[in-house]
């Protein structure tokens, strides 16, 4: 049996911790995640996805502000792990801490590498209109997401899919992956160099970024539509200045000589705007202050005409 320190944050990091809990062959000797941050409207002190899994399973949970701090430091060296596994922590890891485990710290990274490393790969995958994402095992280094890489699997995208659906195939993908490639890496599986050439980065993401610009081509604003459901929600701007969030799209191939965030046609169930080079229509919405409703119910009730230009207002 391994010792293991799992290190992660979000609901992504938990089917890791799942997968090395339930596999019978790795003892957890602890958690550690991000602290509890106050969160919604209330500042309510919320604990992360990785903690309340832990918790529900017996696991001891450690908390430091930062990983860094030489007390936990210490703490690390004290249990002498044989992995460090890292799933979407959230925190750098010095080279102190690299260095601690027999065989290294293993991240599980929610992308082809050295395609998108950084912060959010998967909403990027998406938004770059790819037809392909994955899940890579990699022994991690100093730079970002840089190591070599021990394992890869591929995980098609079609084209309604949305970050919610990549996001649970992949954290299920790569949980199997990393149960099947730690073994393997005590056996003295040898990683793959990655090629600087090819690495490309997934920034942090703004709620900037999630505004539609309609003079986009209509697959574009499509792709980022689906990237950013359910978090944070793509938007425009109704003509009355009210925010509408566009949950749900499809590409018609139409064209229109109608400027881009015209609202070109409207039918019992969906309407259709103008992007750059076509239509678009619009199958889901939430108005500002409402929840998300299929378009025939918004178009029920205030909704929008033929005619009607959404407004990319700051």
């Amino acid at each position: 049996m391994w010792n293991v320190v799992f290190m992660g944050t979000p609901d992504f990091a938990v089917g890791s911790l799942k997968a090395l809990l339930e596999a019978g062959q790795y003892h957890i000797q602890a958690v550690v995640t991000q602290p509890d941050r106050p969160k919604g409207r209330g500042q309510k002190m919320v604990e992360t996805p990785v903690k309340t899994f832990a918790l529900q399973h017996g696991l001891p949970v450690f908390q430091p502000l930062k990983v860094k701090e030489a007390e936990f430091v210490q703490q690390l060296k004290a249990w002498q792990p044989d992995f460090i596994v890292v799933a979407a922590f959230g925190q750098f890891l010095t080279q102190e801490i690299l260095d601690i485990p027999t065989y290294g710290c293993i991240n599980v990274h929610a992308s082809l590498l050295p395609k998108y490393r950084g912060a959010a790969p998967i909403q990027y995958a998406i938004i770059k209109g790819e037809k392909e994402s994955g899940v890579t095992i990699m022994r991690m280094e100093k730079g970002m997401d840089t190591g070599a890489m021990y394992s890869r699997v591929v995980v098609p995208i079609d084209a309604e899919m949305n970050f919610a659906r990549l996001h649970d195939e992949l954290m299920e993908k790569g949980a199997a992956l990393l149960t099947d490639t730690l073994p393997r890496i005590a056996e003295g599986l040898q990683p793959e160099i990655q090629k600087e050439s090819e690495a490309t980065f997934a920034t942090l993401l703004t709620k900037e970024m999630a505004k539609i610009d309609w003079n986009r081509p209509a697959q574009e604003v499509h792709d980022r539509v689906r990237g950013f459901d359910p978090v944070p929600g793509a938007f425009t701007y109704l003509p009355d200045g009210k925010l509408l969030k566009i949950w749900e799209t499809r590409v018609t191939g139409n064209r229109t000589e109608a400027l881009p965030g015209t609202v070109v046609s409207v039918t019992k169930k969906d309407f259709s705007v103008a992007c750059r080079d076509g239509e678009l229509r619009i199958l889901t919405v939430q108005p500002e202050s409402k929840k998300r409703m299929p378009a025939a119910v918004f178009l029920n009730g205030r909704g929008v005409t033929a005619g009607d230009r959404f407004d990319s207002k700051e």
